[in-house]
């Protein structure tokens, strides 16, 4: 038996749908289904191995009552606010989820790890996910982020992020509890919000809408697609050191601009534009505030340690993706309308 939080969100429920197909461990999926929560990212997953429960991290003392009645091995901690935009409008909630939240969640771990037999103390695991934002911004010419890279963070996401896996670093070298880290890229693939570039750029894009680029377009990240970080996860779940952080990256430095034509590029072969290309659909807008100009990761420890390495290009994870969203119109139509949240509404806690 595992927890998993924010398993009904894009990273999470690719992970609680790849740990189904791959592993034997029953799962409680803990999601309080805020707007980036989606029962229709579950379909299809075996009942009598996955148990959704709509709890807020923040409730301690609910969390603590999952942990008496599952008795977990470990506790995969997807849950999260991520949107750099919406931590610029209204860094609040940010704060709460990720830094309260996550900190609700060590307590409650912590006092469930000390009451477990030595054997099991021993077995059970705390992982941490969390993302490359909290080193900052890299020059054109800087060596990518290494898990000793020191902590920049530039956004209110990414400080409130910054700020939880300091407390988890902390609940490992103050109190023993064996928790790990994984710092990654930029995902992308099935299932995720269309707030974010790739599945808002396929959208609109099929939708005649304009596609907006932040600036210049020339801001830098290393794309990773999902099940390639999904299957790093476990990885690091099973045999990472405890205290120990592993940066998770996809080797695909990419400009939003050049991420935007290859979109275009797959959607023309896949579905020729009827009138003008996708790629006269491009507008560029105003940069966001504070907006960091690149990020790279250097994976090398956990390919050297794990023996992890990415299974996808870039062409091949976007072309997977693109085909899924065209694949899937009707979970699309349901997100960008809000109907799902009106078919989850009746969950219960």
């Amino acid at each position: 038996m595992i927890f998993v939080t924010g398993g009904a969100g894009f990273i999470g429920s690719n992970f609680v749908r790849h740990h189904a197909a791959h592993e034997k461990a029953r799962m409680v999926n803990i999601d309080c289904l805020t707007y980036a929560g989606n029962l229709a990212n579950l379909s299809g997953i075996d009942g009598e191995r996955h148990e959704l429960s709509r709890t807020d991290i923040c409730d301690q003392s609910a969390i603590e009552c999952l942990f008496e009645e599952h008795e977990p091995e470990a506790i995969v901690h997807f849950a999260a606010e991520s949107h750099v935009d919406r931590s610029i409008l209204g860094p609040d909630e940010f704060i709460r989820t990720n830094v309260l939240g996550t900190f609700s969640l060590l307590k409650a771990a912590l006092g469930y790890w000390r009451g477990l037999a030595p054997e099991r103390q021993k077995r059970f695991r705390f992982l941490h996910v969390s993302t490359d934002e909290v080193y900052g911004s890299l020059g054109p010419k800087d060596p990518p982020f290494s898990e000793s890279t020191a902590y920049a963070p530039n956004s209110p996401y990414s400080a409130s992020k910054a700020a939880s896996d300091h407390l988890v670093r902390a609940y490992h070298h103050t109190y023993g509890l064996p928790t790990l880290t994984t710092n990654c890229s930029n995902n992308y693939g099935p299932y995720q919000f269309p707030e974010k570039l790739i599945p808002l750029m396929i959208s609109n894009a099929l939708n005649g809408k304009p596609l907006p680029v932040y600036g210049d377009g020339q801001n830098v990240r290393d794309w990773l697609y999902v099940e390639d970080h999904c299957r790093a996860v476990l990885k690091v779940l099973h045999n990472g050191t405890p205290g120990e952080c592993y940066n998770v990256g996809g080797n695909n430095e990419k400009s939003n601009l050049d991420v935007v034509h290859a979109i275009c590029d797959v959607l023309e072969e896949l579905q020729p534009s009827p009138g003008k290309s996708y790629s006269s659909l491009i507008t560029y807008v105003a940069d966001r505030p504070g907006h960091d100009r690149r990020y790279a990761i250097d994976a090398s420890r956990i390919g050297q340690e794990l023996a992890w390495s990415p299974v996808e290009t870039f062409e091949t994870g976007l072309r997977k993706t693109v085909q899924w969203y065209m694949a899937h119109s009707d979970w699309l139509a349901d997100v960008l309308s809000g109907a799902y949240r009106h078919a989850q509404a009746s969950v219960n806690a």
